[in-house]
């Protein structure tokens, strides 16, 4: 039986917060700490006026994407990764966006040859993962992911899934620690590829 490889995408496959950041400032004149961990309280406003709220920082995001999905650029080494990894798994790119940014999140990683299925979810990505694993036979499964909280989610929901913490922005990930739930930091896709072939060819669940 093949493996299983669910992967998110933001700051995994495809650089995120740069690129947020940029227009952040062309459109709104807003400064962003991208090493900052949390979005709403990394965003100054050049004029002096107060910071956004956490509520305008997720209508900022909701602009971003999927108008603006153009300008998010190819984690390196992560499309070779992903194809080599084909070989012996099925991908399914778990990524937490509104469903109605499902179809442009698939047309923007074909454009960058990546064409695997995609799954838009809202909240803790524990149940998802669950139900993929019990769809495709419950296989071996690797869990790539940025977020700690996903993490958690997934060692509550899908404890024998192998988990990956990887945050491939620079900036971001000297500041993040590992997150305690998951079984291994990488932030490489070279040293996660030999990674999560050998759980692969292991067999074994974590």
């Amino acid at each position: 039986m093949k493996g299983l490889l669910i992967c998110d995408c933001d700051e995994v496959l495809l650089h995120m917060v740069r690129h947020f950041g940029v227009w952040l400032h062309e459109t709104h004149d807003i400064d962003f700490a991208i090493e900052g961990g949390d979005f709403a309280n990394s965003m100054t406003r050049r004029d002096g006026a107060p910071p956004p709220t956490r509520e305008e920082m997720w209508g900022l995001l909701d602009q971003f994407f999927p108008h603006e999905m153009g300008r998010q650029t190819l984690v390196p080494h992560a499309r070779e990764a992903l194809a080599a990894l084909s070989t012996m798994a099925d991908v399914v790119i778990l990524t937490n966006l509104g469903d109605h940014n499902r179809e442009p999140r698939i047309a923007q990683l074909l454009g960058h040859d990546m064409p695997y299925r995609v799954e838009t979810n809202q909240g803790g990505k524990g149940d998802p993962v669950a139900r993929l694993q019990a769809e495709f036979g419950n296989p071996v499964t690797v869990f790539v992911d940025d977020l700690a909280v996903h993490h958690a989610s997934v060692a509550k929901h899908a404890p024998g899934v192998h988990r990956v913490h990887m945050i491939s922005e620079p900036k971001l990930a000297v500041n993040v620690p590992p997150a305690p739930d998951a079984h291994v930091r990488i932030d490489d896709w070279q040293v996660a590829e030999r990674w999560i072939a050998d759980r692969f060819a292991s067999g074994q669940p974590a």
